[in-house]
């Protein structure tokens, strides 16, 4: 049996994008690593590469890989890393969670098949020969949009009792799922909230952590939020913060999300290339839009309009 690698994910993970030169057609890893520093010294306590905001289904698997290497790399042990893994099948999923662990990834984010929704048990069957195949702790990313698999709170709970499925991203919008995840089954896995106009209800409830590609935008401002709700309890600071946070998060849920935040980096001068064909770039009348509400969250400070 494989000896479990014991790793301790807590706080703002900022769920980050993989960095394009300006045709989209290469990584661009020097931007990877001002990305990085950026993050680590807003405070941000952990990274998430090659998820959802990561584009990792435009990505070549040597692509994928290299967007880790370039992550942990950047990273230097200063915040952990928890690399993104999908893929359609059990091998190509097993060989991206071995290379993670490999380069040093602290963990893995693994996304079930999303082409042709697996049943629970064969889900099951997946999660656990890709556990068995690695020692860091696997995130299971309940992502039921983009999976078409839609599970409740025990079955959750039931994944968790697969060894080294130690947390959750729960992506599902599902606000009473989640509760009854926390109050009900947090012995069994650590949940995080990953659905971003949920994060002041999912950290108030008890959420570890909240994976976040707001994060990686306006990382002071999510930071600040933890702070105040997850390590001082101040409710009304908390309330105080989170309504521009939430109007932000709104926006960003409502058009292509991957193209929002490629949007927000340039708009706070930080620009990280494209995102990959066939998603468009955001109009001129969101990207106006956009910038009045970064302006609202503080975080263009410094940046001419």
């Amino acid at each position: 049996m494989t000896e479990r690698r014991d790793v301790t994910l807590r706080g703002i993970l900022a769920a980050v994008c993989t960095p394009f030169t300006p045709d989209g057609a290469a990584v661009d890893e020097e931007q990877i690593a001002t990305q990085v520093d950026r993050l680590v010294q807003a405070g941000i306590h952990g990274l998430v590469p090659t998820g959802t905001t990561g584009e990792f289904t435009s990505l070549s698997i040597d692509e994928h890989k290299s967007v880790t290497e370039a992550y942990v790399r950047a990273a230097a042990g200063r915040v952990p890393v928890v690399s993104g893994v999908g893929a359609l099948s059990t091998p190509k999923a097993i060989e991206l969670a071995q290379h993670a662990e490999a380069v040093g990834a602290d963990a893995i984010m693994l996304v079930p098949p999303f082409y042709d929704p697996l049943d629970f048990p064969a889900l099951s069957r997946f999660v656990r020969d890709v556990a068995e195949s690695i020692s860091i702790p696997i995130v299971y990313y309940n992502v039921p949009g983009a999976t078409g698999i839609r599970l409740d709170a025990s079955q959750i709970a039931e994944l968790g009792d697969i060894p080294g499925v130690d947390y959750l991203k729960d992506t599902s919008g599902d606000a009473v799922e989640l509760a009854a995840l926390l109050a009900g089954h947090a012995d069994r896995i650590t949940a995080f909230n990953g659905w971003d106009t949920l994060t002041f209800f999912g950290i108030a409830s008890g959420a570890q952590a909240s994976v976040w590609g707001l994060a990686g935008i306006a990382p002071e401002q999510a930071v600040a939020l933890w702070e105040a709700l997850a390590v001082r309890k101040d409710l009304d600071e908390a309330r105080t913060l989170w309504p521009p946070l939430w109007a932000l998060s709104a926006f960003l849920e409502s058009v292509n999300y991957v193209a929002g935040v490629k949007a927000g980096l340039e708009l706070i001068g930080q620009p990280a290339g494209p995102a990959r064909a066939p998603v468009l770039a955001l109009t001129q009348e969101q990207r106006q839009r956009l910038a009045e509400l970064l302006d609202a969250v503080g975080a263009r400070r410094g940046v001419s309009a």
